[in-house]
């Protein structure tokens, strides 16, 4: 099996192959900070983290680059609405972004670099496209010459003489022709500036990323990515910036990109205002659930969010909880470790083996992640008969895959699968553990006192007392917990 992504440069599904070896370098077109963020903002992230997380898996050694777009004309015009600093705004509206990321799960890059951080690296690209011929200045700045680079338009698939009609004319831009765009914007009164052979200014949206992608992956590197929307003019901007000065070499090898995101089938977005900020979205719904609803769909899709799409996704999720807590309760997994699970999947055991298949041919073919949801669906109900080391091997596994797919509860979740009762349910195992051991003391917990009532049933069956041990049996089963008696013993799991 090999990885196939969709190519946008190529408009092909290929082979994914790194240019350097084992490494694998990807770019990704991070946020330009001047609003609260949406959950469209967030999509191509949650892909990219499955992404990244899958090439993990296969052995590569990632590094993965997200810029920040840290000056733009939104983001002063902002601060002078707000009567605050351009850098107040970033912080402000990328803090709760990060923040927002962390809570989804989405690791963080390895590299996060600023625009303003690298201003003489974008000074160098934009001398290097003047000794071209392909950049020139003029009163306000120092622009591009869309006309002079023939290739202009290849990866959108764009005829240059058709982009006129699409094109926003600024009579303020001093520029030969309206199709050219801005490398190098000349300072106005009241903005911020850096120094430059064309006097103080600031860089352009599109050289920001040329000058960022080529500092930390090199040139070419393995994958770019970002929004559908970004294809047409940024990237197409970002290859006709950076391709002239390579001597007929290419940017990127793969540029790779995800669908928009529709709210009750329109357009989520800033301009049209019928997004909620992620933060709120974060506190009306389980972060994972959001993931899940991302994954049902596969990335290259229009993702449509209702409250009926995140209603189904939550009851996924619970799902795959419920059945890794029970595997690993039945298999006697007192710890789910991350690095263990990755090796159940890499070499699945026999009770793993089918889900395990199915979950690596929906990746392998173009990251579908509806597919692999469906893998590990599908393979579910096969499990319930599963019983020590079979049902370990088996919640190895599926955590391993969810994992990968970024949705895997926490740890504790599953070495204590007596957190899932709800407080009626521990309410009634206390009152049970107390007519047979005794009350309970300050600071005993549930899990500790289910343990002793089944240990007390395993002495009435040993002694054939089955009065007795049905009793105890259907009095845990009142109180939500499910007990299963095995060649290996007697095992314990909680129903919801």
């Amino acid at each position: 099996m090999s990885l196939r992504l969709y190519n946008s440069r190529t408009r092909a599904v290929e082979t994914f192959t790194p240019l350097d070896g084992n490494r694998v370098r990807i770019y990704m077109c991070g946020l330009t900070p001047s609003a609260d963020p949406h959950l469209g903002h967030a999509r191509s992230m949650l892909f990219f983290d499955v992404l990244r997380r899958y090439l993990d898996f296969l052995g590569y050694a990632v590094t993965y680059v997200q810029n920040v777009t840290d000056i733009d004309d939104k983001i002063i015009k902002r601060a002078a609405d707000e009567g605050v600093t351009w850098h107040d705004i970033v912080e402000k509206y990328y803090g709760s972004f990060a923040a927002s990321l962390d809570k989804l799960g989405v690791r963080r890059p390895e590299v996060e670099p600023r625009a303003t951080e690298h201003v003489p690296k974008i000074i160098e690209i934009i001398r290097g496209l003047e000794r071209k011929g392909i950049a020139y200045e003029s009163d306000d700045g120092v622009y591009y010459s869309v006309r002079a680079w023939p290739a202009y338009g290849q990866l959108s698939g764009r005829h240059i003489d058709d982009l006129l009609e699409s094109v926003r004319i600024d009579a303020s831009e001093h520029k030969r022709d309206p199709l050219d765009f801005a490398l190098w914007k000349k300072q106005k009164p009241g903005e911020p500036a850096w120094e430059s052979p064309w006097g103080p200014g600031r860089p352009g949206w599109h050289i920001e990323c040329s000058a960022m992608s080529w500092e930390y992956l090199g040139e070419p590197f393995d994958i770019h990515g970002g929004g559908l929307d970004l294809i047409f003019p940024h990237h197409e901007n970002e290859v006709a910036q950076t391709e002239p000065l390579l001597d007929g070499g290419f940017m990127a090898n793969f540029w790779v990109h995800t669908g928009l995101l529709f709210f009750d089938g329109s357009k989520m977005s800033k301009s049209l205002g019928n997004f909620v900020p992620l933060e709120e979205e974060l506190r009306r719904h389980d972060p994972r659930a959001l993931r899940t609803l991302f994954l049902q769909i596969d990335y290259r899709k229009q993702a449509n969010f209702t409250v009926d799409s995140i209603a189904a996704a939550t009851k996924g999720l619970q799902r795959l909880d419920e059945t890794l807590a029970d595997l690993a309760v039945r298999g006697g997994v007192a710890h789910l470790d991350e690095l263990e699970a990755l090796d159940a999947l890499r070499a699945p055991a026999p009770a793993a083996e089918s889900m395990v298949r199915a979950l690596r041919e929906a990746l392998d073919a173009d990251m579908s992640t509806a597919g692999a949801l469906a893998a590990l669906f599908g393979w579910l109900p096969g499990t319930r008969a599963l019983e020590g080391e079979p049902a370990a091997q088996a919640a190895r596994a599926l955590y391993g895959a969810m994992w990968i797919l970024g949705v895997a509860p926490r740890v504790e979740r599953t070495a204590r699968p007596a957190d899932l009762l709800n407080s009626g349910q521990v309410e009634q195992l206390r009152g049970l553990y107390a007519v047979e051991v005794g009350p309970a003391p300050n600071g005993k917990q549930p899990g500790e006192m289910v343990e002793e009532i089944v240990e007390l049933r395993d002495k009435a069956r040993r002694a054939r007392d089955f009065a007795r041990s049905d009793s105890l049996r259907d009095a845990l089963a009142g109180a939500g917990i499910v007990v299963k008696d095995g060649k290996e013993g007697s095992t314990w799991s909680v129903v919801r």
